[in-house]
């Protein structure tokens, strides 16, 4: 009687064994096997971590097995269990592998494909194209968009975390890093004990220093001694936490009325300011998007203010970026001065003060919350609802986006929300992040999620001219790095541009994407289809450089660009791809650490080593 010997791997985190029965039937392309129990005499089956064999006997050959049906039945109470990969030895020695890499709970069912990954014209039976299409039917029920406020990239529909399909949700390991974390954070920073100081003015600018108290490192201590300095306030602009705002200035804009008189004695090359902007040496940062913006008012004991400056740089000779003049509202006037480094001491570091404050604001909610949180949701959502687990761009994009609804679905439940955080911290809260993300929609399009275009049009991408702008340089070698390795993986399945346009389902995920995840707004720009290679090239690396260089000013406890554990490929060609992808990135690594060494404030944001590999804090 012939024999199949299965393998099954349950997962390494917490709770992910089971004591339920579990059953699975082999399906072949001649015959299918008795439904079977998986089951050893005194032995503890599906143990956290086991990897456990078991023979399943026939009475004849089942052909070539091409799915494998797992059932999950309970024992005594429903207890769920974490399944990784099922490996399948047939008669003749040869080794098939069904990636699983989900959750089974209650009495569920799940249904595997080999791991060879297919695009939808590659299916020929009807037995794999039903399978195919019954898994998509599924996932359409379970992932439906919602809008949480009106002119929002649309978000999952799911009120809170313990709401949402349990494949997405934190594992109990992260569940328990997030908390701790940010429980870490508030110890750190004696939020609990200086609450107080952000919900009331503050009388002494030595209040500051007692927030840089117990965060000790190198890195933060220059910056607490030097952050009242002109070069420090302009270093921040290219590699601090927002290096987005930054443009060449080719004309001063008329709201902002900087003359020449106003400016001289900062001018180092006895050139006018306008001979200075012809040259390329003036740069400007514009708040404008902020303009209008109701501040805080949830506590009416606490007035809060925001302000939309203008701040206009200069590169000296030893080509820092230090501030020459700011304009805390975008109307000229007497009732809005124009602030200079010849002004008071205080005046001046006042007027930088401000334009931190709202840079702070723009960096927390357009740069980092949408533009990188709900922009990726969005493409996570469409790869759940319009690609099987079978699709090559599926497998790509799976350990981009591991997380990324789960943290997000949390931020609307604690954080955004009415009286979440927000409201308690920040003075756009009570309703002004809400207000400023809808803003800033009416300007977001797929170019400028493009790395290299983004940094173009803002005419900052010439090395020579901005020498120190390790941002732009350490990024663009981390989107080439990426592109490349994306490159890689769809010349491996599709063999033309003809495959592109061909291919239904990945031309569904990128309408999804712009019909529904981003409501068809007609100022977006995303594209509704994809007619060749490189342009599906470009668009998946833009979602995977999103959600995770994009991302990585915030950068702990995660898994890192490169690294994929979950090995939902198993194609030789694509392991391959994946390895010269880590060498690639090992080496920018490298180099970025050669850079730093010696210099008191190094730059390690986009270092591929500290690069999460998706959006998952």
């Amino acid at each position: 009687m012939p024999a199949y010997t299965v393998t099954v791997s349950t997962g390494s985190q917490w709770f992910a064994g089971t004591d339920d029965y579990i059953y699975i039937t082999l399906v072949g392309t001649e015959r299918c096997s008795e439904r079977t129990l998986l089951d050893k005499p005194l032995y503890n089956d599906f143990e956290r971590g086991a990897v456990d064999s078991y023979d399943v006997r026939v009475g004849e050959n089942l052909g070539d097995i091409v799915l494998v049906k797992i059932e999950k039945k309970k024992y005594w109470v429903h207890d769920d269990w974490y399944c990784r990969y099922i490996t399948v030895k047939t008669p003749s020695g040869d080794y098939v592998e069904f990636p699983c890499f989900r959750w089974l709970v209650d009495d569920k069912e799940v249904v595997l494909r080999d791991g060879r990954a297919h695009l939808p014209q590659d299916d020929k039976t009807s037995l794999v194209k039903q399978h195919r299409q019954k898994e998509l039917d599924m996932r359409r029920k379970t992932y439906r968009w919602k809008e949480w406020q009106p002119g929002f990239p649309m978000s999952i529909d799911a009120n809170r975390h313990k709401d949402l399909p349990r494949d997405i949700q934190f594992d109990s390991e992260k569940g328990v890093d997030f908390v701790l974390n940010y429980s870490k954070a508030i110890e750190n920073l004696f939020v609990n004990q200086f609450m107080h100081m952000f919900q009331s003015s503050w009388s002494d600018f030595a209040d500051f220093e007692k927030i840089f108290v117990r965060i000790k490192n190198t890195i933060s201590e220059y910056v607490m001694q030097h952050w009242k300095e002109d070069f420090m306030f302009g270093y921040q602009f290219l590699n601090g936490c927002n290096p987005v705002m930054i443009q060449k200035c080719t004309k001063l804009p008329d709201k902002f009325p900087v003359t020449n008189e106003m400016v001289s004695v900062s001018l180092e090359r006895e050139l006018t300011l306008e001979e200075e902007i012809e040259a390329g040496n003036i740069y400007i940062v514009d708040y404008e998007v902020i303009d209008g913006i109701s501040a805080n008012c949830t506590d009416p004991c606490t007035l809060q203010y925001l302000a939309a400056p203008i701040c206009l740089l200069y590169k000296n000779i030893q080509n820092k970026i230090l501030p020459i003049a700011i304009q805390l509202g975008q109307t000229s006037g007497d009732h809005n001065p124009i602030f200079l480094p010849t002004d008071g001491q205080y005046d001046w570091l006042l007027a930088k003060i401000w334009v931190r404050s709202a840079d702070f604001q723009y960096h927390q909610t357009i740069t980092h919350l949408l533009k990188t949180h709900l922009i990726t949701e969005v493409f996570a959502i469409a790869m759940f609802r319009q690609l099987p687990a079978v699709h090559p761009v599926y497998k790509l994009l799976m350990p981009h986006i591991r997380f990324t609804i789960a943290i997000n679905t949390k931020a609307r439940e604690q954080l955004i929300c009415e009286c979440g955080i927000f409201d308690k911290a920040n003075a756009t809260g009570g309703g002004g992040h809400v207000q400023l993300i809808q803003k800033a929609m009416k300007c977001l399009t797929f170019r400028s999620l493009c790395f290299p275009d983004m940094i173009k049009a803002r005419g900052v991408d010439k090395k020579e001219e901005l020498p120190t702008y390790f941002y732009r340089d350490d990024g663009y070698r981390v989107w080439e790095a990426t592109k490349s390795f994306v490159s890689d993986v769809v010349h491996i399945y599709y063999t033309s541009d003809e495959t592109v346009q061909e291919d239904e389902e990945i031309q569904a995920f990128i309408k999804d994407v712009c019909s529904f995840g981003m409501q068809d707004f007609d100022y977006c720009e995303f594209p509704k289809s994809v007619k060749s290679r490189e342009e599906l090239i470009e668009y998946l690396t833009v979602v995977v450089f999103t959600a995770s260089a994009q991302h990585a000013a915030v950068n702990f406890g995660q898994l890192y660009l490169g690294m994929y554990p979950d090995e939902h490929f198993i194609e030789k060609p694509v392991k391959a791809a994946m390895e010269k992808f880590r060498k690639q990135l090992a080496e920018i690594s490298s180099s970025i650490k050669r850079r730093n060494d010696g210099k008191k404030l190094p730059y390690y944001n986009m270092s591929p080593d500290r690069i999460p590999n998706s959006v998952a804090v």
